[in-house]
C-alpha cells in the first residue's frame, strides 16, 4: 500500500479505541507494569505512547514544515514515560492517550498537507535526511508494533498456564 495521509490518520485514530476497549476494563494483573525499561508491559507501552505523541511525531514533523535551515530532529527518549507516568492507572492513560491522540490528528489536519509537504525532509540523528511522509507512515507501524508487543506481553502471562499447548501457540515461542 502507498502512504496516503487519509489512511494514515483512520489507523492513528483507531489505536486509542482499539487499546481502550482491550485494555480498559482489565485488571491490574493483566496491565501493570513490572518497573523494568527492558520488559514493557501493557501500562508502560501505553504511557510511552503519550510521551511520543507529545514529544516525537508532532515535534519532529514541525521541524520538517517549519523549512527551516536546521532540519534536525530533536532527541527523543523513548524510556521517557517511566518517571513521568508512575503511579497513575492504566485507565488513566488510556483516556490521556485518547485525548493527546485526538488532538495530534487534528493538528495534522489543519495542516491541509500537498503531496509536496509530504515529500519535505528532516534530519533523523541515526538515519540522516526522512521525508514527512516516511516519518508519517512509521507513526502508523509505531502503534502496530505496540498493539503486538501489549499482545505479547498478555499472553506470556499465561505462559506455564497453558502447558504442553505452548508448542502451538507462536507468541510464546
Amino acid at each position: 500500500m502507498e502512504f496516503s495521509l487519509n489512511k494514515t490518520t483512520e489507523i492513528l485514530g483507531a489505536t486509542p479505541k482499539t487499546l481502550h476497549a482491550w485494555l480498559g476494563e482489565l485488571s491490574n494483573d493483566w496491565t501493570c507494569s513490572f518497573g523494568g525499561q527492558d520488559d514493557w508491559q501493557p501500562f508502560d507501552i501505553i504511557a510511552h505512547l503519550i510521551h511520543a505523541d507529545e514529544t516525537n511525531w508532532i515535534p519532529r514533523a514541525k521541524v520538517i514544515l517549519a523549512r527551516a535551515e536546521d532540519i534536525k530532529f530533536p532527541p527523543f527518549d523513548r524510556y521517557g514515560q517511566f518517571e513521568k507516568y508512575n503511579g497513575t492507572t492504566i485507565l488513566h492513560l488510556l483516556n490521556e492517550f485518547s485525548t493527546v491522540r485526538y488532538k495530534n490528528i487534528e493538528v495534522v489536519k489543519s495542516w491541509n498537507l500537498t503531496p509536496e509537504n509530504l515529500e519535505l525532509k528532516g534530519i533523523h540523528p541515526e538515519f540522516g535526511e526522512v521525508t514527512l511522509a516516511q516519518l508519517l507512515s512509521t507513526w502508523v507501524v509505531h502503534d502496530l508494533t505496540h498493539i503486538r508487543q501489549i499482545a505479547t506481553a498478555l499472553a506470556r502471562r499465561y505462559e506455564t498456564a497453558v502447558g504442553p499447548w505452548k508448542a502451538y501457540l507462536s507468541i510464546l515461542n
